[in-house]
């Protein structure tokens, strides 16, 4: 028994919930640098007080995932999940613009990012549970759109509210400007409108249909959760996730590196200020906000050209060319002095971001037991969040003694890594790879 295709509206209102979580990260992504600034944070603690999303990530999805698996419901096995994980984020993208203190600001990113973490593994697991094989791609695709969509939107809100609506983008030193704010505000009901759109209209196989699909006389009998049981599927993972794994981390090291420290060097080597509550500073920032907005905006266009060549060569090679174009472009932004230039730099970067949303995902799908698919997703996210973590450990460090403060280098250094990160894409075998499927279904047809 097979798993019957789904239309694409069918995909798209089960990935419309993704763009709620994205805007909630982009604003996070896009302001959390400047409001830690904003609130007395030197250039070398703000890779330290970043280490929260990776932290919480690193804890909470394997978590989430192990125990998703194991859930039925009446409102499903993911939806219960990132329903709750939507409401915690919502609270928190109402607190933290408002917080008086840095180390509350800091508390509010712990618990944003545990709760976008509770909202965003499910979604991940909930594409590999409902798609066939053919169209996972798609539905990955589908999902990055819509990341593209909420990031766009959410990057540029500061900016748009600044420039068509004339609020305020600057505050007197210690406050966070009335911009962000209500940029955050507009996240929260977002974030929440958008995830009860995907609960209200996407139903989830249970799992006895599911051990149907996967020609399983009866439903997979469920372990005792253990952490010995836990560690001995970490420990058999399969080695297409392991050959990933490694892209992945070099990967993401490029991202984090590009999101904590493009706001510093933007506004210091581009716009050449480091006084935050300066007109110039906060243009800057903006500034920056529209840059990930164009970036985001790039990789919703590419979501769709992606799979399209991917068909057409495959999802390694599109993989590793986007990681290598992303690459090149974060690392010449050091080359820039004028800001409209930076848009050129983003194309790449949206390329990049649109293929590391989608590829990973759409490769790894095929090489996961459907029972245990939300554990290993969870799992995957180490080898995202255990990047970060090196990065905010070792940033800091090397932007103070390495680059003399220069925070550009550190970009550069992103850029290096995402390169290598395309070349490592060579090593991945892609168990799954709908291209050499039909091949060989093709070639048995022929030798009968």
């Amino acid at each position: 028994m097979e798993k019957p295709r789904l239309t694409f509206w069918q995909i798209w209102n089960m990935s419309f919930g993704f763009m709620g979580i994205q805007f909630g990260f982009g604003l996070q992504n896009a302001n959390v640098s400047r409001i830690f600034e904003t609130l007395g944070a030197s250039i070398d603690q703000i890779p330290i007080l970043w280490i929260a999303a990776p932290l919480t990530g690193l804890l909470v999805q394997p978590i989430i995932g192990y125990f998703s698996d194991r859930t039925w419901t009446v409102l499903g096995r993911r939806r219960p999940y990132f329903l709750c994980g939507a409401i915690a984020s919502s609270l928190a993208l109402i607190i933290m613009p408002y917080s008086p203190y840095l180390w509350v600001a800091a508390g509010m990113l712990w618990i944003l990012d545990a709760s976008i973490n509770i909202s965003m593994e499910p979604f991940r697991a909930l594409v590999a549970d409902n798609l066939p094989s053919e169209q996972r791609t798609q539905g990955f695709a589908v999902q990055t759109f819509f990341i593209g969509v909420g990031s766009v939107v959410a990057s540029a809100m500061p900016y748009l509210l600044s420039n068509v609506f004339n609020v305020a983008n600057t505050a007197p030193a210690g406050v966070v400007p009335p911009s962000v704010k209500i940029s955050f505000l507009c996240g929260a009901l977002v974030f929440v409108a958008s995830i009860l759109w995907t609960v209200l209209r996407t139903k989830e196989y249970s799992p006895k249909e599911l051990a149907a699909f996967h020609g399983e006389v009866s439903e997979p009998e469920e372990e005792k959760a253990s952490l010995k049981a836990i560690a001995a599927d970490i420990k058999s993972m399969p080695k297409t996730m392991m050959q990933l794994a490694v892209v992945q981390f070099f990967s993401w090291f490029a991202l984090f590196a590009m999101w904590i420290y493009t706001t510093s060097a933007v506004t210091s080597q581009i716009f050449g200020t480091t006084d935050t509550s300066s007109t110039l500073y906060n243009e800057g920032a903006d500034w920056v906000g529209l840059c990930f907005a164009t970036y985001n905006g790039i990789s919703a266009l590419a979501a769709f050209a992606l799979p399209w060549l991917a068909q057409r060569t495959s999802r390694k090679f599109v993989h590793s060319l986007s990681l290598i174009i992303g690459g090149l472009s974060l690392a010449s932004i050091s080359l820039i002095d004028n800001p409209a230039m930076l848009m050129v730099n983003m194309v790449g970067i949206g390329l990049a971001w649109a293929s590391i949303l989608c590829m990973p995902y759409a490769i790894l799908a095929g090489a996961l037991p459907a029972h245990k698919m939300g554990f290993y997703m969870g799992v995957f996210n180490f080898f995202i969040v255990l990047p970060q973590i090196l990065a905010a450990g070792i940033l800091g460090f090397f932007t103070r003694w390495a680059f003399d403060g220069n925070t550009m280098m550190a970009i550069v250094l992103g850029g290096v890594s995402m390169i290598f990160a395309g070349l490592v894409v060579c090593i991945v075998k892609d168990e799954d790879e709908p291209n050499q499927v039909e091949q060989g279904a093709s070639e048995k047809a022929v030798t009968a």
